[in-house]
């Protein structure tokens, strides 16, 4: 194994764009790639562009009438078929969506064969991470699962265990799933509580067909930087362990941010780095290092996105950048040039070092985080063989 990272991107992948207004704006992908570039972290990793992902791979997890309906809107998006999830508000069709979303797709899968063939130790595809989308349908802003075709991919290749942690702000609904029926995969998912936030599932009490695969943990509106890392440590260490994968894969949805519009968590920047930099030591401690980091939401485009990925591909980079470090002025005068915005100035929302208490640490009845945590350990870890 190299031990070299790679970041998978193909300037193409900006072309995932719904159009004016739509909340999911191509240039947080161009910003982060630009921030990428101004703390010269390509230059410590192998930046990879993979093929888009064919029919056959596709078809890993999703079906050929679905495929169909994707090309058949993506020709002519006046054609777009609404059963599918096509033509919607959150998904309207454009044209070349197939094409896009296949390239999208394509370099998660790439990053799959590389990290289980050896040639990378981490890979980060921060293009992708479309968790909503279903074998059969759009969801969500999201056309093809990149993050379930990559770990198709990995079971087709011979992984028999294969974890995915989701702390995207919604439920990583489309994953699960995916593999609702699969023990050799694990699903764990952190996300706003289904009562106040789509897609309005990831209760505790699902838990898969193959019983303690599928792991939810509801959050409740309003959960900041303490309860966020209380509720991740709480949860994901310990699962690992006794899972054991071979490969883990993560998605980092930057919409748990104080500042993202479409949901009402409370997580700063410093708190997403810190779950950043635990995923990438429990894939050290658990998976022989093997980490394949997706990014995923996120839609403040310019104050929060580029700086959440950025730390992300820095991490895997073996290159992390200290929270209190100036943003290169050249950034922010791209920043302002795109966007007439201006940039934020640090890589840090001022709340490092990000803290929190254990959970074997006072569990508090009365504390609905506590409580929300506590839900999820009564209905999985029993079926694991583990103390709730």
């Amino acid at each position: 194994m190299s031990g070299r990272a790679q970041l998978m991107w193909d300037q193409a992948v900006t072309g995932y764009d719904f159009g004016r207004d739509h909340p999911m704006d191509p240039v947080r992908l161009g910003l982060t790639r630009k921030l990428v570039e101004a703390f010269e972290l390509d230059r410590h990793m192998d930046v990879v562009a993979a093929q888009p992902a064919g029919d056959s791979t596709l078809r890993l997890v999703h079906r050929e009438d679905y495929i169909a309906a994707v090309k058949a809107a993506s020709a002519d998006p006046r054609a777009a078929d609404q059963s599918y999830g096509l033509g919607t508000l959150d998904d309207p069709a454009f044209a070349g969506m197939h094409e896009v979303s296949a390239l999208i797709a394509g370099q998660s899968v790439g990053a799959a064969e590389a990290v289980w063939r050896g040639s990378a130790l981490h890979a980060v595809n921060f293009a992708g991470g479309l968790h909503h989308a279903m074998p059969a349908g759009a969801s969500g802003f999201c056309i093809y699962n990149d993050a379930a075709l990559a770990i198709a991919r990995l079971l087709e290749l011979g992984a028999e265990r294969v974890a995915y942690v989701d702390v995207d702000v919604h439920h990583g609904d489309g994953v699960q799933a995916a593999f609702w029926e699969d023990p050799r995969v694990l699903t764990i998912s952190l996300h706003e509580h289904p009562a106040t936030l789509f897609p309005q599932t990831g209760w505790p009490q699902e838990t898969g067909a193959a019983e303690g695969s599928a792991v939810n943990v509801a959050l409740p509106a309003g959960t900041g930087d303490e309860g966020w890392l209380r509720a991740f440590h709480a949860v994901v260490p310990e699962l690992l362990a006794d899972f054991r994968p071979q490969v883990l894969v993560t998605q980092h949805g930057a919409d748990t941010h104080f500042e993202d519009p479409l949901a009402h968590l409370a997580v700063s920047l410093d708190a997403q780095r810190a779950v950043q930099v635990s995923c990438h030591d429990l894939a050290h401690e658990y998976a022989d290092g093997r980490w394949i980091a997706l990014g995923g939401g996120g839609y403040a485009v310019v104050e929060v996105v580029p700086r959440s990925w950025t730390h992300l591909v820095a991490i895997a980079a073996g290159r992390p950048i200290e929270p209190t470090t100036t943003i290169p002025e050249s950034w922010r005068q791209e920043v302002y040039a795109r966007t007439r915005q201006l940039g934020p100035a640090r890589m840090t929302d001022g709340r490092w070092p990000a803290s929190w208490a254990d959970w074997e640490d006072g569990y508090d009845p009365a504390d609905r985080l506590d409580q929300a945590v506590l839900a999820t350990r009564k209905a999985v870890f029993p079926l694991r063989g583990l103390l709730a």
